[in-house]
């Protein structure tokens, strides 16, 4: 008789390990973070890992696959009413308060050295249309409604808006005193700056 799978224990179990990674991988790099660390960090045994993960790399692509699922997630729990505006800025002082993680920092390095994979470029490259998917839609209503520049495309200013998050966390990964929350207000006022129609 086949076991009966409990789909919360799994998810919990899962999301255990995944916890343990980003710890490993923050402190060790991706090359340093064994299995058999991830397993001392998570209080499991190889066998449990490897039920869930079969190589240290699909865990790596687990975990990025989690932030593009949340990401997703975040957008989809925005009212379709809401302020497009607020949703934009929202989202990334949401993105911001992620980053403020203390582990993030050494876990963008530790992705940065596996980068080249395929896999993972693909994971990454699905992350990053979720962001642009989730936007889009926010800058376009938001310029419709006279709240942003209208001298660039919605597009465009979206891939800025990206472009700007992005940046803050490279400097997360390579400046130790740039820090997501002491940062995080200058990091707003940069984006509202950006997208600040221009003045009559």
């Amino acid at each position: 008789m086949a076991r009966t799978v409990d789909p919360e224990r799994h998810l919990a179990r899962r999301l255990q390990i995944i916890d343990a990674a980003i710890t490993c991988f923050a402190a060790s790099g991706y090359a340093g973070a064994t299995t058999a660390a991830i397993c001392r960090e998570a209080g499991i045994g190889s066998g449990t890992f490897f039920h869930y993960f079969p190589t240290k790399q699909d865990l790596l692509v687990g975990i990025l696959a989690l932030g593009t699922q949340e990401t997703r997630a975040w957008f989809a729990g925005r009212p379709a009413d809401a302020d497009p505006l607020g949703v934009v800025e929202a989202y990334v002082a949401h993105a911001a308060d992620e980053m403020a993680d203390p582990r993030m920092a050494g876990f963008v390095r530790a992705v940065g050295a596996v980068m080249g994979e395929p896999v993972v470029e693909a994971a990454l490259a699905d992350d990053t249309r979720a962001i642009e998917e989730g936007l889009a839609p926010w800058v376009q209503r938001a310029r419709v409604a006279g709240q942003v520049r209208d001298d660039v495309p919605a597009a465009d200013l979206t891939q800025w808006v990206i472009a700007v998050v992005d940046g803050f966390l490279g400097r997360l990964a390579v400046e130790e005193r740039f820090t997501a929350t002491g940062q995080r207000a200058m990091l707003l006022d940069v984006v509202r700056r950006l997208l600040a129609p221009a003045p009559a």
